[in-house]
């Protein structure tokens, strides 16, 4: 059985009379990447500091790599790197300087450092100081401080926010690579969700603090693969007909289309029951559903950003 990197058991947090975390258990095995999954305020980054022992939850158990006691904990997050909201990177020192630095507190040797910078396509950049770094060469470095202890477990957060769409390729293909060529256990979030799908195995769902939903890849594609997408004339006069063929699991997006998500393989039926009540059928037929789409089934529509 593959190795638990990470479990947690009803983990909660409040912040006054919020919770933050609520009953949270999660559990993480190696080899995975973990997309963590969640609109602003979900949890995200609160989960995360909480792994890392940068806060105290108030209930609930943390066990990283079969530890769970105090001591236990320090030791195992020894084996772990962290890149959670703004990096800590030293702005007027280079790339090189800023590794040298983590090298010198994480108590290693400074081997990897050539290595590192050339992973993360910094090698070139010689004296230049972090501080006149593009948000693309900045979120590389941070990630490459992570690595100098060479970590078993990485937690990264929102490490392609703010970035463009070749700066994300660029994060998304580091990331496989150390996954692929360094055995790392992964935990990541993202707004991003169909470019998180392009590297996630497995998903956790956090909605006002609460996990609701886990799921494989596999799982999640199979979820939100298709659905039947119905441009009409009047949605309304639709429902009636939907509901008297059985169909319960619809969307009315607006009062001329609807979406609906099972019966992918009765498109021909559901098109002739809604011509012969007089409903005019502008367009029908089973379109791919975005990742975004189905996190805002899950969520009741709360957006991400």
């Amino acid at each position: 059985m593959t190795e638990i990197i990470l479990k947690t058991t009803g983990v909660t947090k409040k912040y006054g009379q919020h919770k933050a975390l609520a009953d949270v258990s999660i559990e993480i095995r190696r080899g995975m990447i973990y997309g963590l999954i969640g609109e602003n305020g979900a949890g995200k980054s609160t989960f995360m500091r909480a792994i890392m022992g940068l806060i105290e939850t108030d209930t609930g158990t943390i066990e990283l790599f079969g530890q769970h006691d105090t001591k236990g904990l320090q030791q195992a997050r020894r084996k772990m790197g962290q890149s959670i909201e703004m990096p800590a990177l030293y702005p007027e020192l280079t790339a090189r300087e800023n590794l040298q630095v983590q090298a010198a507190n994480g108590g290693v040797d400074e081997t990897e450092i050539e290595r590192l910078l050339t992973m993360m396509n910094l090698a070139t950049t010689g004296r230049k100081h972090v501080k006149n770094f593009s948000l693309g060469m900045r979120q590389r470095l941070a990630i490459a401080v992570t690595l100098v202890t060479n970590p078993e477990f990485l937690i990264l957060d929102e490490p392609t926010n703010g970035l463009d769409p070749a700066g994300i390729a660029e994060i998304r293909e580091i990331i496989l690579q150390l996954v692929n060529e360094r055995g790392l256990t992964v935990l990541i979030s993202s707004h991003l969700l169909n470019e998180l799908s392009l590297v996630a195995t497995h998903y956790g769902i956090l909605h006002h603090g609460r996990l609701i939903r886990e799921l494989s890849k596999e799982q999640i594609a199979q979820e939100s693969q298709q659905y039947i997408e119905i441009e009409l004339a009047d949605a309304q006069a639709a429902i009636p007909i939907l509901d008297q063929m059985q169909i319960a699991d619809y969307t009315v997006v607006d009062a001329q289309h609807i979406n609906v998500y099972q019966h992918n393989q009765a498109v021909a039926q559901i098109n002739r029951a809604l011509v012969l009540a007089d409903i005019a059928v502008t367009r029908i037929g089973v379109t791919q559903q975005q990742l975004e789409d189905y996190f805002l089934n899950l969520t009741g529509g709360e957006q991400l950003v």
